[in-house]
């Protein structure tokens, strides 16, 4: 059996993180999201898998290669245009010669995933299995209706909550025979003008096929589609993985519960980190830091003196400086936070913070949510962000300016000040001012 990847999307609600690399190379505690479904595969004791790739693909390649470091025998297929899940797939066909598993590349999971859906299609050798989860929402999802034995009967795609048939979602994972191509060759753009998968496997249901589901832990699986759920799927991800302590740390320098530190990181005296927190290659942090949980520091990060990071992701190459507070935030990669820089990531109501995401004003869910920065952003001195604000890469924010909307790529940002300059009084002419000598009628 082998394995087919769906990786070939732009990703654009997560701008501006993914203007400058694809969604899937998005790093939750030091590894790419991509890769969690690449070790789940083997651990599935699945050995090859096929990864479909569009939006810098290049870059996917580049940065798995063959997969022989995960264990993997890895190859790649260019999808031409962005036509739907259904076409993605169907690139694969010539290259599959049985029964195998699909997954879609931006999604985070638990290593048992995979082999849990596997193993219910080889007990019962159905069309096809499907892995559904639990959600809060599921006017966002395509919903699954299914008889009392598991038995898929229809999906309906992002109903209206009241009339959701259920709250089980369409997981993005699966188990196929090869008979599903057959169904993809017949499905018919769909009005978003795209092929989609769920449309061939209501082809197999109508036809008698028999498709099941398997439910996976809620708590064990995120679709990663706007950069909030990057900071849950962080956190997921911070409390599972294995924590070591490699690098150097002084004297003075306090780590509380889970932390890595890679071996050629620096933790400097006064430091203070709490996990879980990871903590990449060639970082320095502190002296006289404080370093809050569920945070990630991407390679060759900085945090100076006297800085306050909690519940954030910052990419490789970027510097915090001194007297500055990071929050409920992602930095992309080489940003520089002048001193004082200030994210704030709480409303005055405590409500929750609403973020631009593509051309609508979305509801994270969120009470806090401070700020997400592309690569290449620099701020002055005393910079000030709002809740849910993005900026956009290789933008220069001034100083003391206070960003209270997103802010393009390739812009500077500055505060135009009003000073009035005059002459400096003399101290005889103050002296004859105070003695009545001059008139200042």
């Amino acid at each position: 059996m082998k394995a087919v990847l769906l990786a070939a999307g732009a990703g654009e609600r997560l701008q501006p993180l993914t203007a400058t690399r694809p969604k899937h190379l998005l790093k939750v505690a030091g590894k790419p999201l991509l890769q969690f479904s690449l070790e789940a595969i083997k651990h599935a004791g699945i050995d090859e898998a096929i990864l479909i790739t569009h939006y810098r693909g290049e870059a996917i390649e580049s940065y798995f290669g063959d997969g022989t470091k995960l264990g993997l025998e890895l190859s790649y297929l260019n999808q031409p245009q962005i036509l739907g899940t259904g076409n993605a797939a169907g690139i694969a066909e010539p290259f599959l010669d049985g029964d195998f598993v699909l997954i879609y590349g931006d999604l985070l999971f638990g290593i048992d995933t995979i082999k849990t859906v596997v193993s219910k299609f080889k007990s019962y050798k159905p069309a096809a299995v499907m892995g559904v989860v639990s959600v809060d929402c599921p006017e966002n999802y395509g919903i699954i209706e299914q008889t009392t034995e598991g038995a898929v009967k229809r999906i309906v795609e992002k109903p209206p909550i009241d009339k959701a048939p259920s709250r089980l979602a369409n997981a993005g994972v699966y188990a196929f025979s090869k008979q599903v191509f057959n169904r993809i060759r017949q499905i018919k753009a769909s009005i978003r003008g795209e092929l989609e998968l769920t449309d061939a496997i209501t082809m197999l249901v109508e036809e008698g096929q028999t498709v099941l589901s398997t439910e996976l832990s809620k708590e064990d699986w995120f679709d990663v589609g706007r950069p909030w759920d990057l900071l849950n799927a962080n956190g997921w991800a911070l409390k599972r993985m294995e924590h070591r302590v490699l690098g150097k740390v002084e004297e003075g320098a306090h780590l509380i519960g889970p932390v890595s530190v890679a071996a050629s990181a620096r933790i400097r005296s006064g430091a203070y980190i709490e996990g879980p927190v990871f903590i990449d290659e060639e970082s320095d942090i502190g002296p006289n830091c404080y370093i809050r949980s569920n945070t990630s520091l991407g390679r060759k990060t900085r945090v100076g003196n006297a800085v306050e990071i909690k519940n954030s992701i910052l990419m490789d190459g970027t510097h915090v400086g001194h007297l500055s507070y990071v929050g409920d935030s992602i930095l992309g990669e080489k940003c520089n936070l002048g001193a004082g820089t200030i994210t704030a990531n709480l409303r005055f109501d405590d409500g929750n913070i609403k973020m631009q995401i593509k051309d609508k004003c979305v509801d994270t869910g969120r009470r806090k949510l401070g700020v997400i920065l592309g690569d290449n952003v620099k701020t002055g001195i005393k910079t000030l962000f709002m809740p849910g604000v993005k900026v956009g890469t290789n933008t220069w924010v001034g100083a003391n300016v206070m960003v209270e909307q997103d802010l393009p790529a390739n812009s500077v940002a500055l505060l135009k000040q009003n000073i009035k300059i005059m002459q400096k009084p003399t101290l005889k002419s103050m002296r004859q001012k105070q003695s009545g000598l001059i008139d200042t009628s």
